[in-house]
């Protein structure tokens, strides 16, 4: 048996189903299932992921069999529609469009009215008895193969087509008559023999399956690719092709064509949300280069007749047919429409892209109205996205200098300062400044500067755009359509309305839930993370298995990271507590003191300090565990570098300059990462690691005794890597923790563990485990020490790496599961091989990204610990995993 290629819907029968988004992708799937549950679809045909794959593999070459598979479908959709692609009296025309399996708005190509030369067009005016609209479909396919298909720049035509806008005193394409676009379609087809060389092709069959390579072809173009790398979709999955017959929302008024979801994408309000026009074809209202009217009454603000008044039968239907998709597939759906003649067909649904406001509210009413489990609640809303929820709004009693005011496309606030091109916001972004990218209108190729900025601006587009839409699933502010302001690229800079000129490197402020645009920075609040947010976090917490707790240095730390859920303190880091004004002069006096008595005089300096830290920190987390690292990097991070600060010192300490230098120099380590830190300071200054354990059992003493906390302190001994270091370290803290406890009189719980960040502790951590009685581990260093990379030089060449997708991801953002993963894991199995009882947590910044997290939870992890802000993403991502267990079984 030949392999199956090509897949037909149409006529309400459909050989694919739903559930073959694999193969089908998304697009040609849900084709499919809206053809079987008998919703109005233009019939058609899905080209496999599978043609992909192998079109990639063998140079771009097709399967033998898919020629001949193709055709067959085609006659069908011929016999259904009574046309005939390429005929000059009864022509077929077709659109060609790609479909991955998760959905990439914008970012692959698609052709319209596929099949139109100066033959067929005649048939297309005496079918339709409508020159104009004929010739306004071709000049539209022209435009669109040759920049998809023969790789013309976009704007040669675009300023043939503008041209002759202003002669002839129109601002509208709608304005132009039959011979002005017959005028259009003569001057684009004598550009393009100019540009490359070569006619353009009148061949329908050539123009087919030149359009369906070049979407084939655009699964691996510049802005594809990098929207796949930011939301980590695999490039072996592969696109498919969806082939269907056209229905023309462009021949006339009584034609529209519209984009809508379910619910609103931005606040997930249940109201039927979208824009919609008159005599267009689709891409009009995602390009925004008309005006969009609202879809009912409810989403304008009367400016524009919307579909819900202009076509009032068609609304009607669409609203049946809004609620059918949604109570099908139990989620807010994204759908494109046309009218033709008064006829409505349904061309795409799929899950709509949605801020994490939005996923939340959605998933908890769709709960309440008995759609969804609140197990599938928790599935609904990605880690990632509780990011945008995480971060400050604008202060809304704070004094604003609006400027101008546009839609309020994409919920957030962002400022920064002000670009106009993708690629600058990516160079700025580079550097660590903050950007706003401007533009009229964004289109796919600036995928990349929309992730960079911290927010998007445009002159037109609706809240269906381009801008809009991807914003919206990045997370990002964006305020779109802002009819307000004028932008001048050349002159690198926007007016506003009321007169305002901003230019490049200026600062504004975009709320992104009202549409407005502010000149300078405006002050920010904490956000309020209750309603929908405490509904989803209360079911989160009764599916999860693993503790989340959080990496706190301050009481203010473990008091917000108290508030996002921690539930304790993973990785409090005792130096931290060391640099502030007098701290830092004690420490020095104890680093550079000449011998034992000296250091132990400035050590009782900083007892009391770091005493009164832990105390603090104690107090806020109730009871709740908390792990101190005691001191780990390497004693000259602590001292001064250069002359000038040497001579401060030396006049505080009393001490020649010259004397203070040598010391500095004799600490000085060439490769600090992999020197004189953690565990061996403890070996060679012992006394440093008493100081830390007595303040820590003194302030755990003192809270016990005079508050009646339940405080277990867990000591963490960092950088072990052999047994021996910390027997001798653990026998210390021991005996200094008993002495408090006697001198205090009350009965302290505490436990000794260490931090495993080298591979040598995960290889021996059986050994370590006779003394440790919790692991913890400490995946930055881990994966430093594992690849033999410095974090912080390796972001000279990680990003290209990654961008060669030598590593598939940078390894000090999510955890490297095949190597430093599975020395984690053998580090696990090994300390529970000694001690089966042992506690086992992870520290390093991947406790708190979500692929990462739910590995932790695979290997038996029984906490992770991350900074304050991602608890609630680990939370969620541990309920992920804890979830897709119990349906795996």
């Amino acid at each position: 048996m030949a392999t199956k290629y090509v897949y037909f819907f149409g006529n309400g029968k459909a050989e694919g189903k739903g559930d073959m988004k694999n193969l089908l992708g998304g697009k040609g799937a849900n084709l499919a299932e809206m053809t079987a549950i008998g919703l109005p679809v233009p019939p058609g045909f899905t080209i496999t992921t599978e043609v992909c794959t192998e079109f990639y593999k063998n140079n771009r070459n097709y399967p033998a069999e898919l020629k001949g598979q193709v055709a067959e479908q085609l006659r069908q959709v011929e016999e259904l529609m009574g046309r005939k692609f390429g005929d000059s009296g009864n022509p077929l025309l077709v659109s060609v469009r790609s479909g991955a399996r998760a959905s990439m708005p914008g970012m692959m190509d698609t052709v319209l009215n596929l099949g139109l030369n100066d033959q067929t067009v005649q048939g297309v005016i005496a079918k339709s008895g409508d020159p104009r609209f004929a010739y306004d479909s071709y000049r539209r396919f022209i435009q669109m193969y040759s920049n998809v298909v023969l790789n013309l720049d976009g704007d040669i035509l675009e300023d043939i087509l503008e041209h002759m806008k202003e002669q002839r005193g129109v601002r509208n394409d709608t304005e132009l008559s039959a011979d002005d676009l017959k005028q259009l379609v003569s001057l684009f087809k004598t550009r393009v023999k100019e540009e490359l060389g070569r006619e353009f092709p009148e061949d329908p069959q050539e123009q087919l399956w030149g359009a369906i390579g070049a979407v084939f072809g655009s699964w691996m173009n510049p802005r594809a690719i990098t929207y796949r790398k930011l939301n980590n979709i695999p490039a072996e999955w592969g696109t498919a092709v969806n082939v269907q017959s056209m229905v023309y929302g462009n021949m006339g008024d009584d034609c529209a064509t519209g984009v809508a979801f379910t619910r609103n994408p931005s606040t997930g309000e249940k109201v039927f949300f979208g824009e919609f026009l008159v005599n267009a074809q689709g891409e009009d209202v995602v390009a925004g280069i008309r005006t969009p009217q609202p879809i009912n009454k409810a989403g304008g603000d009367g400016s524009l007749p919307s579909m819900e008044e202009v076509m009032p039968a068609c609304y009607g239907q669409l609203m049946q047919i809004q609620d059918t998709l949604e109570r099908h597939y139990r989620d807010m759906q994204d759908i494109e429409f046309t009218i033709e003649k008064s006829k409505l067909y349904m061309l795409q649904t799929r899950n709509g892209k949605r801020t994490a406001r939005a996923a939340m509210k959605i998933a908890v009413d769709m709960v309440k109205e008995g759609l969804i489990s609140d197990r599938e609640a928790v599935l609904r809303v990605a880690p990632e996205q509780l990011d945008q929820l995480l971060h400050p709004s604008l202060d809304p009693k704070a004094p604003k200098n609006v400027i101008a005011k546009g839609l309020p496309a994409s919920p957030g606030a962002a400022c920064g300062e002000v670009v106009f091109s993708a690629d600058e916001a990516e160079e700025a972004a580079k550097i660590g400044l903050k950007v706003i990218l401007v533009r009229v209108e964004t289109s796919p190729e600036d995928i990349h500067g929309m992730h960079a900025a911290q927010g998007i601006l445009t002159a037109r587009g609706g809240m269906t755009s381009h801008a809009a839409v991807v914003a919206r699933g990045m997370g990002k502010c964006c305020v779109s359509g802002c009819g307000d302001i004028k932008v001048e690229y050349a002159g690198q800079r926007f007016t506003a309305r009321n007169g305002v000129v901003v230019s490049k490197g200026d600062i504004v402020t975009l709320d992104g839930s009202t549409g407005e645009v502010m000149l300078g920075s405006v002050p920010t609040v904490q956000p309020e993370l209750t309603g929908d947010f405490g509904q989803i976090m209360e079911w989160v917490d009764k599916y999860r298995r693993m503790k989340v707790r959080t990496n706190a240095d301050t009481p203010h730390d473990s008091k917000v990271a108290r508030q996002f859920g921690a539930e304790g303190i993973g990785l409090c880091r005792t130096e931290h507590m060391f640099f502030e004004g007098e701290r830092i002069m004690a420490v020095r006096e104890m680093i550079l003191a000449a011998d034992l008595e000296g250091r132990k005089r400035a050590l009782g300096k900083i007892l009391p300090m770091q005493k009164g830290d832990f105390i603090g920190i104690f107090r806020e987390m109730k009871g709740l565990p908390v792990t101190i690292r005691l001191l780990d990097p390497p004693l000259h991070e602590f001292l001064p570098h250069t002359d000038k600060e040497i001579e401060e010192l030396s006049k505080v300490m009393n001490v020649q300059a010259a004397t203070l230098k040598n010391k500095v120099e004799f600490l000085h380590e060439f490769n600090p990462m992999l020197g004189h830190r953690g565990c061996r300071l403890g070996i060679t200054f012992p006394e440093i690691y008493d100081m830390q354990v007595q303040a820590i059992m003194e302030a755990a003493c003192e809270l016990i005794k005079e508050e009646g906390f339940q405080i277990v302190p867990e000591i963490m001994i960092p950088l072990v890597g052999e047994v021996k270091e910390l027997g001798i370290l653990k026998a210390s803290a021991i005996r200094v923790a008993d002495e408090v406890i006697g001198r205090y009189g009350v009965e302290v719980k505490y436990l000794i563990g260490t931090m495993i960040e080298l591979p040598r502790a995960a290889l021996t951590a059986d050994e370590i485990a006779r003394e440790a009685e919790f692991f913890s581990f400490g995946t930055n260093d881990l994966t430093q020490t594992t690849y033999g990379l410095s974090r912080d030089d390796a972001g000279k060449f990680l990003p290209y790496y990654v961008e060669r997708e030598i590593y598939p991801n940078d390894p000090f953002v999510a955890l490297d599961q095949a190597g430093v993963g599975q020395l984690v894991k053998m580090g696990c199995e090994k300390g529970r091989q000694t001690r089966p009882e042992i506690k086992l947590g992870i520290c390093g910044e991947h406790g708190g990204e979500a692929s990462s997290v739910i590995f932790c939870h695979k290997i038996g992890l029984d906490y992770v610990s991350c900074s304050p802000y991602r608890v609630p993403i680990a939370r969620l991502a541990a309920a992920h995993a804890a979830i897709q267990d119990e349906l795996t079984k």
